[in-house]
């Protein structure tokens, strides 16, 4: 159910609220996992580095939908921490009808020009039939993805974190289901594990909209609310679309890194795709910290209650910085084990360079934690420039990596390109966060010399 986060103990908020969306997450990357371990361990390692080497793709077009979702429900929480209910109908209603005008856009150009641009980045020829087979699907069926993330970072936005976990949990054993049955019994190879995702996804969708209508009338829509809705429309895009494009912007960064690896050979495509999938999991802590942050500092922000969000903060950093040091040490000193897991203990090169990849990344998971503090922080109090140019931080540096430190050391060099990454953009959104905070302390003084 909706509950305000501007009331009660900001630790324990922000670790109960952390705690769901943790393992929401952890679902959400058990069904897109279930594609690659099942897909790796029976169609083989080529259909593996196929659905690997759009992984870049479909994080460029499907990644802005999310970053752009999350900036709409953003605004949602600020009316909702200022108690403005009718504000929360009507950004509701814009944020539907910005979502059905993104999803006409990405879908038609992203679905045409699939086959071209994999071809452009130097897709190898033994897996290209493969990639193409399943980026199509999975591209054309853009608006289940984007309408499931819109509802359920809108009832987050109300600070219910637990729901979408429920749906999750259904929708994970449900893809896993579907998986097995298309690959395995209908025999449809990547087709079947890109179909699974998309039923599974729109399940999601169906079951948000579901609870939406029955639970939450604050979010009940009439006719009004969105004749209202373009009122604030520029509000909404204000902070959607550069959250959107922060995604993609980083996104690009990745596909520079694909071509550099594709250059490689299928061996690297697969050790990094196992590699990347492990450290996903790995990081959705981190992340999560993060995305409660945005709602967190939201609903603070449109209630007024500027201390709380300092406050916080400093609590936030805390618990994520265990966490980091925790799944770090996991990574480092299991890694091979796991990689095994999805490559198989024949695959000995491809195992080893997962396990690199593991090791040089959860040194700096650290940094990583930070990063999404300080972003999610920045985005829920509104700010939207500087995350852009950290999202072009990243940018930078992966294209650093892919360019000059994959010529020159292979693998490795591309494995470090994540962390350098991190670091690139940790530095804008850190100096930027300590200068808000000083504005949010003259703030806080003013307030609290009122009476």
């Amino acid at each position: 159910m909706a509950k305000p986060m501007t009331e009660g103990n900001p630790a324990k908020l922000i670790l109960f609220f952390t705690i769901p969306l943790i393992l929401g997450n952890f679902f959400q990357q058990l069904y897109n996992m279930a594609d690659t371990f099942i897909v790796g361990r029976t169609i083989g390692v080529k259909a593996l580095a196929a659905v690997g080497s759009t992984g870049s793709l479909l994080f460029f077009i499907i990644g802005f939908a999310f970053g752009f979702t999350a900036g709409l429900s953003i605004i949602t929480a600020q009316c909702y921490g200022a108690k403005d209910y009718e504000g929360v109908r009507t950004s509701f209603a814009a944020s539907i009808l910005l979502s059905i005008i993104v999803t006409i856009v990405l879908t038609i150009p992203s679905t045409l020009f699939a086959r071209p641009v994999l071809e452009l980045l130097n897709t190898p020829a033994d897996i290209i039939d493969y990639a193409h087979n399943y980026l199509v699907i999975i591209m054309s069926c853009i608006f289940a993805p984007m309408f499931f993330n819109l509802f359920s970072n809108i009832i987050r936005a109300l600070g219910d974190s637990k729901t979408p976990l429920f749906f999750l949990a259904i929708v994970c054993v449900l893809n896993i289901i579907l998986d097995l049955v298309f690959i395995l019994i209908f025999k449809m190879g990547v087709q079947g594990a890109a179909i699974a995702t998309v039923i599974s996804q729109l399940t999601a969708a169906l079951l948000c909209y579901v609870y939406i209508r029955k639970k939450l009338y604050v979010l009940h829509l009439t006719q009004e609310h969105f004749i209202n809705a373009p009122k604030m429309f520029l509000r909404h895009i204000h902070v959607a679309i550069p959250m959107g494009f922060q995604a993609s912007i980083i996104a690009i960064g990745a596909i520079i890194l694909q071509f550099a690896l594709n250059g490689l050979g299928t061996i690297s495509i697969a050790a990094y795709t196992a590699g990347s999938k492990i450290d996903s999991v790995a990081v959705m802590p981190l992340n999560s910290f993060g995305a409660t942050m945005a709602t967190y500092t939201a609903q603070n922000y449109g209630a007024g209650k500027l201390k709380r969000i300092k406050e916080g903060v400093k609590q936030c950093v805390i618990m994520a910085l265990i966490f980091s040091f925790i799944i770090a040490l996991i990574n480092i000193t299991l890694g091979r084990h796991i990689a095994q897991v999805f490559l198989g203990r024949e695959a000995v090169q491809a195992v080893n360079y997962a396990r690199l990849f593991l090791i040089i990344n959860g040194s700096m998971y650290w940094a990583l934690a930070l990063l999404f503090i300080y972003r999610f922080t920045l985005q829920g109090l509104g700010h939207s420039f500087i995350p852009t140019i950290a999202g072009i931080m990243e940018l930078i540096m992966r294209a650093f990596a892919a360019i000059v430190l994959t010529s020159l050391l292979g693998f490795m060099g591309a494995s470090m390109a994540n962390p350098l990454a991190w670091i690139g953009a940790l530095i804008p959104l850190a100096w930027t966060y300590h200068k808000e905070i000083k504005k949010l302390d003259l703030e806080i003084n003013l307030q609290e010399a009122t009476p």
